[in-house]
């Protein structure tokens, strides 16, 4: 574990909750592989980094539970070491073969230090402060939570026990892996509550959808992205 700083003044609403992000280091040509033939290894790399970034910046600032980024292969890389500066981010290795092992591993691992913990991707544009603290209310009644997402799988899964039997043998990356976890969690006998369903930036359809998000303000705010040219995109696109 690492945590480098915590810039943020204020009080956590869940202090006792921890939201895991999970996210590979944005190593051009190993990140984002279906988007290098329009943007290049290094646009599809800097998108990773991009999405990275403004996601922790969203929910850090709000204060709504400590972070934890949950980096692969390791947390050598400098994106890493920014954010555990710049937003206090407590840096963590995943550990495990395929993802469910990693998410089973490193969610069993969190809960010996919190209550409820919620698991979410890193490339999940519109995931924000809210929509986490949203999860973390319904904790309070509930024994789980799930954010699904629009290609039937889920951005967002919330516990308060582990639960091993969620990971296994799942089929991931495919459009069942939302229906799947649902029935083993009726299976356990656990109560969960449904978000509304989130989008995933995975693939070269989903950027044209980002590209309007990224020019559009939040809250009086400049536009999320960079300030790139959205008409130009990233990289080579």
């Amino acid at each position: 574990m690492e945590r480098t700083g915590d810039p943020c003044s204020g009080a956590m609403r869940y202090p006792s909750a921890r939201i895991l992000i999970f996210a590979k280091a944005p190593v051009p040509g190993q990140v984002k592989t279906r988007l290098i033939p329009a943007l290049g290894a290094a646009g599809a790399a800097d998108l990773a980094s991009e999405l990275l970034d403004g996601l922790v910046r969203r929910i850090a600032r709000a204060r709504v539970a400590p972070l934890e980024l949950w980096c692969a292969p390791d947390r050598a890389h400098p994106l890493f070491h920014r954010l555990a500066a710049s937003a206090g981010v407590e840096l963590h290795v995943q550990r495990g073969g395929d993802l469910g092992e990693r998410l089973g591993s490193a969610a069993a691992d969190a809960l010996t230090r919190a209550n409820a913990v919620l698991l979410v991707g890193a490339d999940i544009p519109e995931l924000d402060d809210a929509y986490c603290a949203r999860a973390l209310g319904s904790l309070e009644s509930v024994e789980t939570v799930i954010g699904p997402a629009e290609d039937g799988g889920y951005v967002l899964l919330g516990l308060k026990a582990p639960a091993p039997a969620l990971f296994r043998h799942m089929p991931w990356g495919s459009d069942r892996v939302g229906r799947i976890t649902r029935q083993r969690i009726e299976r356990l006998g656990w109560r969960c509550s449904v978000l509304p369903a989130l989008w995933d930036l995975d693939r070269p359809a989903d950027l044209l959808r980002y590209r309007r998000l990224d020019a559009e303000p939040v809250d009086g705010e400049p536009a999320r992205g960079s300030g790139r040219d959205p008409a130009r995109g990233w990289g080579d696109a």
